[in-house]
């Protein structure tokens, strides 16, 4: 049951870094919560109001506070667990879709900061976007991809001056993927249905006029486009990539019962990036219209896509820190920090770690190019700091990754 607690003027509610999954409501007082800037280091204060809820994401998304909470005047305010959260949140619709919106415009926003340092070219429109994701895949001999993604320009942009190019391309592309598959045994196989209790609802013979089947490689929605859908993954899996400078950058890779494409039906806003089939999908398409019945209709789903929004914002704030790291060699070090948060040891005490990545993907999560990284893995490879293989990395001791990061990164303040 929820608790009433009273905090008396200048105590301290929780300290960035406490592990502490408990939700508030400030019911009397004034209460702010003061976080760092990750690109100033300053720090940022934000007044919480009557009636607001605070320690939401670090709450949900079980990861560390990213904040202090700190009482001005004697206050008081009501402790949920998270189940209590979840009962009062999947009964108030306009709550849903306020929290929503939120923090659908917080990850839009460190998306647009993480685009700033990424990518030079800050004036891409729209148009030229798509082009350029095209043109990436092309690069890449992603044939299937690089066709799907000219047919969907042609169609958005039938009057285009370059229409006559972008028709060759996909004539080329969408040939050379024809050919390819012919000369390979194509998975058509799927993964098995979610069994998450939660997601069982969408199994249902009413759902099936939603359900849509993508073949390995073939796109699902492109960087740019203006969003009017979103998805959730019945079997398969599915690719994030983002056009950056040209080349198409891995982000993520989602499984069954995850969603895609939520933003954009949240802020009206373009597909920050492009989703592909990885393997043989299926997947149900739910458009606009329909988003707000589906989400107050099913409030586990609402609460699922709000506990996809608060592990996103934190991963994302964890890369956009390692991209404001001046020191390259420090950025990279930084990179295998991240690498083991995300799969802590099942020994804490072992300091030995080994980490699935190769040296481009090492690149990618520092945002620096494949020369530079490898010239500063060759010299944690001198000082005997990692061994590098074909398909994975050695860490010896994850403390002197640490201690890099700490000490290099002062230095540069």
């Amino acid at each position: 049951m929820p608790k009433v607690m009273s905090y008396t003027k200048g105590s301290i509610i929780y300290f960035a870094g406490d592990r502490d999954e408990r939700v508030f409501i400030l019911q009397k007082g004034c209460v702010v919560i003061t976080s760092t800037d990750i690109e100033t280091n300053l720090p940022v204060t934000e007044q919480i109001k009557t009636g607001e809820f605070f320690g939401v994401k670090s709450a949900l998304g079980h990861f560390p506070r990213e904040e202090t909470a700190t009482v001005l005047t004697d206050s008081t305010c009501l402790s949920l667990t998270v189940q209590e959260f979840e009962s009062i949140f999947s009964s108030n619709k306009a709550l849903i879709m306020k929290m929503l919106r939120v923090f659908s415009n917080q990850l839009r926003q460190i998306h647009k900061k993480t685009e700033e340092i990424l990518n030079k070219d800050l004036t891409i429109n729209q148009q030229s976007g798509m082009l350029s994701v095209a043109q990436a895949f092309y690069d890449d001999e992603n044939w299937r991809s690089a066709a799907d993604v000219c047919l969907n320009y042609l169609k958005r942009y039938p009057t285009a001056a370059n229409k006559e190019a972008v028709a060759k391309m996909y004539t080329t592309a969408n040939a050379r993927a024809q050919k390819l598959a012919k000369s390979q045994d194509e998975d058509t196989s799927t993964s098995s249905t979610t069994t998450d209790s939660a997601l069982k609802i969408f199994e249902l013979p009413a759902f099936n006029r939603f359900a849509k089947k993508y073949e390995k490689g073939q796109v699902i929605i492109t960087e740019f486009e203006p969003g009017d859908s979103f998805y959730l993954i019945q079997t398969g899996t599915v690719q994030l990539v983002k056009c950056v400078n040209g080349q198409n950058k891995n982000l993520d890779i989602l499984k069954p019962g995850e969603f895609f494409g939520e933003m954009a039906i949240l802020d009206n806003s373009p597909r920050s990036a492009t989703c592909l089939a990885e393997s043989a999908v299926q997947c149900l398409e739910f458009n606009r219209a329909n988003f707000e019945i589906l989400i107050t209709g099913n409030p586990q789903i609402a609460l699922n896509i709000l506990k996809l929004f608060c592990k996103r914002i934190y991963d994302q704030k964890r890369r956009f820190k390692i991209l404001v790291i001046q020191d390259l060699q420090a950025r990279i070090a930084d990179v295998f920090c991240m690498l083991d948060e995300m799969t802590p040891p099942v020994n804490p005490n072992d300091r030995h770690r080994r980490f699935n990545v190769t040296i481009q993907e090492v690149g990618h999560w520092a945002g620096i190019t494949y020369d530079q990284t490898r010239d500063e893995i060759s010299r944690f490879i001198s000082a005997h700091k990692i061994d590098v293989m074909d398909s994975y990395i050695i860490v010896n001791n994850i403390a002197d990754m640490k201690r890099i990061v700490d000490t290099r990164t002062l230095i540069h303040q």
